[in-house]
């Protein structure tokens, strides 16, 4: 291919208290707003402060508040049932990446009919454009605000779907982060190491291309730099913004250039073992960094070199080294858990290593890692991570 494609909102509100715009927002896009958000965000009061808003501006509106930790087909079809009973021609979506993805499935389906699962692995497009949809993350990780992605668990086939196109991409996104404030540590670690996961991904892929390269590590830089302090004191209000602008950044990157290992294996964890999305993504990075150094390691050593200045006179495989150390103590110092630290039993883990591998390579993903595995490294790769020891100082080696 000799030219690149970016798609990306067509309104992006960002910066401190624009949230406060979503009423004059929803007013420009149509006449009565289903709110999809989850019970966390009401009892914080986002919620109140979304339906606030849209009251200033005499904006009708309808709620849905039953999102979990992970979206399912059974939130898509108890929100779209509502969103049509309520004759909602507007979605916003106010939550983390869950709330933003079960909004994408929502404001499609509307139009285009169908079950979720009816367009899973290209079998079916989104023919009729969704209706408009207005996106404000409430963490700063999944960076679905500005991507043409949803993942949506299938509950009858516990498979991750993960959907990508066109026609997913939210009309606008209000990237505020002041909304970030009330995040507990535990979710600013998962999330932000999920930010930090779309920025590598999307700088090592091979769909990568220069304007998402430019994205990715302009993400890398303000994540590494601010992750820690927003994690270690959830009020400091530039780590907050930092980290926002950060996410954003790297969602903008990897929707257009595409995630890679960490992402396909990630997705069946979520499936199975109902751990949520950016820390089972956590969990996965160190060792997927070790597995694929090799094929990406002039792309890693400039990650490195940006992460660590101080490498910048060794050789790429020395700087790479020291790059795969200092994600391994970023997730230690941030307490990210291995899947036996989670919770995970072995033996039904081990029951269902095949299935996860085959799922992982089905999403696509993994081939556009640098070092495209196998099915049989995949299941290796699972029981390296099982635990996976984040204060290693050596390396763990795959056989090829």
């Amino acid at each position: 291919m000799s030219f690149h494609q970016l798609l990306m909102p067509n309104n992006i509100l960002y910066g401190k208290d624009s949230f406060a715009e979503i009423g004059k927002l929803a007013k420009e896009l149509g006449q009565k707003v289903l709110i999809i958000s989850d019970p966390i965000m009401d009892k914080i009061g986002n919620v109140e402060l979304c339906e606030k808003y849209l009251q200033e501006k005499g904006v009708p509106y309808a709620k849905y508040l039953g999102v979990d930790s992970e979206p399912t087909d059974v939130h898509v079809d108890e929100a779209l049932a509502i969103c049509r009973e309520e004759a909602c021609d507007v979605v916003a979506a106010v939550g983390g990446g869950s709330c933003i993805d079960t909004a994408k499935a929502v404001a499609v389906l509307v139009t285009n009919g169908g079950h979720i699962r009816d367009y899973y692995g290209g079998k079916k497009a989104f023919d009729k454009k969704l209706l408009p949809l207005i996106a404000v993350p409430t963490t700063a990780g999944t960076g679905s605000e500005v991507t043409a992605v949803t993942v949506i668990t299938d509950t009858k086939h516990d498979i991750k779907m993960m959907l990508k196109q066109p026609g997913l991409m939210p009309a606008a996104a209000i990237v505020d982060p002041m909304l970030t404030l009330s995040c507990p540590s535990a979710v600013t670690a998962a999330t932000g190491v999920d930010a930090l996961c779309h920025a590598i991904e999307a700088f090592i892929s091979k769909r990568s291309q220069p304007v998402t390269d430019t994205l990715a590590l302009k993400a890398i830089e303000l994540i590494t730099e601010n992750i820690r302090k927003a994690y270690e004191d959830g009020k400091d209000i530039e780590a907050r913004d930092n980290m926002a602008l950060g996410s954003m950044l790297a969602g903008m990157a990897f929707s257009n250039a595409s995630v890679t290992l960490v992402h396909g294996m990630s997705r069946p964890i979520g499936a199975m073992f109902h751990v949520p999305h950016g820390v089972s993504n956590a969990m996965l990075l160190p060792a997927v960094l070790e597995f694929t150094k090799g094929e990406a390691q002039g792309r890693l050593a400039v990650i490195g070199r940006l992460v660590k200045p101080e490498t910048r006179d060794l050789s790429d495989r020395e700087v790479v080294a020291e790059t795969v150390k200092e994600i391994k103590k970023l997730c230690l110092d941030l307490n990210i858990p291995n899947l036996k630290t989670w919770g995970v039993d072995r033996a039904p883990f081990e029951k269902v290593l095949s299935k996860m591998a085959t799922d992982a390579i089905a999403s696509g993903s993994p081939g556009n890692n640098p070092r495209v595995p196998t099915h049989e490294e995949i299941v290796q790769l699972y029981q390296v991570c099982y635990e996976y020891d984040f204060s290693e100082k050596t390396e763990t080696s795959f056989t090829s």
